[in-house]
């Protein structure tokens, strides 16, 4: 009996860790989790916890942290460089449509948007958390749902 609850606490834990880490997201957590076992609903829910737990430290500390490290000579060009990338491809956008621009930003489930991407170009831009946050959440909930759907799409012509 405990042996399977530790296995499945495991699968769980497994899927939202992935999901919380910068490039996998939940776009690679619900198929990791399905691949571990669980249903796609289930693994959808678990990423998109997940994949929600760092946009609040990187909305609050983001900038702070940049402000900090931009001061040290090794780590100024990484700042500087990682700063730039961010927002000249799609901080134009976003600055522009507000809101709306991160929430549809995250919402793509392409590689390089996300909870990570959107949370890093809001907080360069000083969106305020009141409007940030909501608008990853969104846009997260919307990318969530694409990736279940395509998921459960494959899983049923698989089985």
């Amino acid at each position: 009996m405990h042996g399977e609850i530790f296995s499945s606490l495991s699968r769980e834990l497994a899927v939202i860790m992935a999901a919380a880490l910068p490039v996998i997201e939940l776009r690679g957590a619900i198929p990791l989790g399905i691949s571990l076992g669980l249903s796609p609903l289930y693994s959808a829910i678990l990423s998109f916890i997940g994949s929600m737990l760092p946009a609040p430290f990187i909305l609050f500390t983001i900038r702070p942290i940049f402000q900090y490290l931009k001061k040290t000579r090794p780590f100024r060009k990484i700042v500087e460089k990682i700063s730039e990338r961010s927002l000249s491809k799609n901080g134009p956008k976003v600055q522009k449509y507000g809101a709306w621009g991160l929430l549809i930003f995250v919402a793509i489930p392409l590689p390089g948007t996300g909870v990570w991407s959107g949370s890093l170009i809001a907080a360069l831009l000083n969106m305020r958390f009141k409007w940030a946050f909501p608008s990853i959440f969104v846009g997260n909930a919307i990318a969530g749902f694409i990736i279940y759907i395509l998921s459960s799409g494959i899983t049923q012509i698989i089985t």
